[in-house]
């Protein structure tokens, strides 16, 4: 018999274990890994933004699911508190542009390991099974059962994670232990996600990395993200951190609903690219137009902005009208990509979608449905943009659950 028992040793899973073994509890986690953080392990390309370092205010402005849900657990453990609670296990931080917060070292394993040494201070058991069910009796959870025995607990957490990245292990157990115990989990969906195009322009970039380029989401025509970045082409279409970010904007994947545009040169105005185009052609006046254009735009780009422009390839550059110049000016500050579709789930970063936040006590976390049953992180229904927002939500959701279990 145990005090608590965590199903899942992730972001949340690990936060709540300390945050429980602190106030006194015995808690068990149950992680079928072998190590614990593996997903926290390889966030941020392995640098693991931990948080944002902003009011909380701004992290309910930058949830697009369900953020007033998030309001009394970030009264209880702001991004402050994350910061100083990682600084405290000595994991000094840093904060980068857009107030993102890593580790010093720049290594998400400093992140992983300091919880996992704390859980091992405070006397946290692991176990490393996977829990196939719930003991439910009167509506009571009263502990779990993994690999054929029967673990008896006064509180169980469901901290597993999502659908995403399933080699990290977040392969949706959580949503099934959720319906056995009466609740709803919405639709699914990944987040923060590669985007697949019809453009067969992009398989002839692939590999082509655009940094320092404006990327502009449009649903319709109505621009609904935008920002400056990096982003890659690839055999399916784009990806890149500005591709993930855009991706979480996108609600409903209506065939043409949503396009991006790219300002290659997000430094100049139509004036001073115009400029800038009228003296590349000066040095080039005798070339055709394709190779007059080399010190403008990258190798694999050019012949697809060739053709994009309607200007012949083989036109000399002292034959380019005013109008051919508008054109091509256009093109760079809005290079068009049509998108068609999300990559699949397990290439997304996180889940949208997931247990009902109306089935969920927002304070403490307890299901409405089944007493005893708590969720964290990444299985409510509650999602966010990238720059730390959805790791806040992780060890917040968790410390609530923590101190009211």
């Amino acid at each position: 018999m145990t005090d608590i028992i965590i199903i899942g040793g992730g972001a949340a899973g690990c936060m709540a274990a300390v945050q429980a073994a602190r106030l006194g509890k015995s808690v068990t986690v149950f992680e079928k890994n072998e190590r614990l953080g593996r997903k926290l392990r390889i966030t941020g390309k392995g640098r693991c933004n931990v948080t944002n370092d902003s009011p909380s205010e701004e992290h309910m402005r930058n949830i697009p699911v369900n953020p007033r849900f998030m309001y009394s657990s970030f009264s209880l453990f702001s991004p402050e508190d994350t910061k100083d609670f990682f600084e405290e296990l000595g994991v000094p931080l840093k904060t980068e542009r857009g107030n993102r917060v890593f580790p010093v070292s720049d290594k998400a394993d400093d992140i992983a390991d300091a919880l996992a040494g704390e859980m091992r201070r405070l006397g946290v058991d692991v176990i490393r099974k996977r829990v196939s069910s719930l003991l439910i009796s009167d509506g009571v959870c009263q502990g779990v059962r993994a690999g054929g025995e029967e673990y008896r607990s006064n509180s169980v957490l469901i901290a597993c994670g999502g659908k995403s990245y399933p080699n990290t292990g977040s392969t949706g157990d959580g949503y099934d232990l959720a319906r056995s115990a009466g609740h709803t989990v919405t639709e699914l969906k990944p987040s923060l996600v590669p985007l697949t195009s019809p453009d067969k322009f992009c398989a002839e970039m692939m590999g082509l990395s655009l940094r320092n380029v404006t990327l502009t989401l449009l649903d319709v025509k109505k621009p609904i993200f935008s920002e400056l970045g990096e982003m890659l082409f690839t055999h399916f279409g784009v990806s890149g951190p500005l591709v993930l970010s855009a991706s979480s904007h996108i609600r409903d994947m209506a065939p043409g609903r949503y396009s991006l545009t790219i300002d290659l040169k997000p430094g100049l105005d139509p004036e001073q690219l115009d400029a800038r185009i009228q003296r590349d052609f000066a040095e080039n006046l005798n070339r055709d137009f394709v190779n007059g254009i080399r010190k403008l735009l990258p190798a694999k780009l050019i012949p697809v902005a060739v053709r994009l422009s309607g200007i012949p390839p083989e036109q000399k550059v002292n034959s380019i009208t005013r109008e051919q110049r508008r054109k091509l000016g256009e093109l760079i500050k809005s290079f068009p990509v049509r998108i068609s579709g999300f990559r699949p789930i397990d290439e997304a970063i996180i889940t949208s979608g997931g247990v009902s936040v109306k089935e969920i006590d927002p304070r403490t976390m307890e299901s409405k449905l089944t007493q005893g049953l708590f969720f964290a992180g990444e299985v409510i229904d509650v999602d966010a943009y990238t720059g730390g927002f959805n790791l806040q939500i992780a060890f917040s959701t968790a410390y609530s659950a923590a101190l009211y279990m």
